[in-house]
């Protein structure tokens, strides 16, 4: 954390993700930054977000201090709506019930595809990633919101494999392959926050973090990205957004 910003690069990757939910949606969130920041928007802008954990736990409310370290520890089903089996969850996403889903990978690509299967060649990958888990359910069926480092060997042209699929090809090729619902929605970063244009279906910077240029975002992307003539510059983190983030993760486990 440096004095000229007040915050560091994880509480603002979960303040900007936070932004980008409403009111009334469904949100399925996994432990960390994606948690951390469906939480912040329950406790400030919306009180009626439902959370969703793939451990089966339906309307989570995650008390100060006390953040799980899994989707399937006790401590997520206190003061819960409903608890229900992993498959039964599973189904909620197949049958439309879920708006938003937060997503995470060790690269994603220009259409917005992830990959955290493995890095390399399949036959003699270099490195071996955990897989999908649930992530291509949840990537093929809502609006993904993914949270992420932004380095050159994350941000790829062609991703190594599609775990999760954002746009695909790019165009109509993610209604075209049978998935005429979802894709990727906003990625965020430490240095931009990022959709995807409606016709090409390529990333495209739609905010810089104050104090980043354009330069700095493509310098550290493995591909062109989509700039407007005029680019947005991202509202820094109010002091109200960062005392309730701190409040909620006390011992900083999720944004040192």
């Amino acid at each position: 954390m440096t004095e000229q910003n007040r915050h560091t690069a994880s509480e603002m990757l979960a303040i900007l993700s936070a932004r980008q939910l409403k009111e009334g949606q469904v949100v399925f969130a996994g432990i960390g930054i994606p948690l951390l920041a469906a939480t912040l928007a329950q406790r400030l802008r919306c009180p009626g977000l439902t959370i969703l954990f793939e451990g089966g736990v339906i309307g989570a409310f995650v008390e100060p201090g006390k953040l799980p370290p899994s989707t399937n520890d006790q401590r997520c089903t206190k003061r819960a709506n409903m608890v229900l089996g992993s498959a039964e969850v599973l189904l909620l996403l197949q049958r439309g019930y879920v708006d938003v889903g937060f997503m995470g990978g060790a690269q994603i690509d220009k259409y917005g595809n992830l990959n955290s299967s493995f890095i390399g060649d399949s036959e003699k990958p270099k490195t071996r990633l955990p897989g999908t888990g649930g992530g291509n359910d949840i990537s093929s069926l809502t609006n993904m919101i993914v949270a992420m480092k932004h380095e050159k060997r994350r941000f790829v042209d062609q991703v190594d494999f599609i775990t999760s699929p954002g746009f695909i090809r790019g165009g109509k090729s993610r209604a075209e392959s049978g998935l005429p619902e979802g894709g990727m929605f906003r990625v965020i970063t430490e240095l931009a926050v990022f959709g995807f244009d409606e016709t090409s279906r390529r990333m495209k910077v739609l905010a810089l973090n104050p104090g980043i240029t354009r330069e700095q975002v493509q310098d550290n992307t493995g591909f062109d990205l989509i700039f407007d003539d005029q680019v947005n510059v991202t509202e820094p983190p109010t002091e109200h957004e960062l005392t309730t983030l701190r409040m909620l993760d006390p011992d900083r486990l999720f944004i040192a």
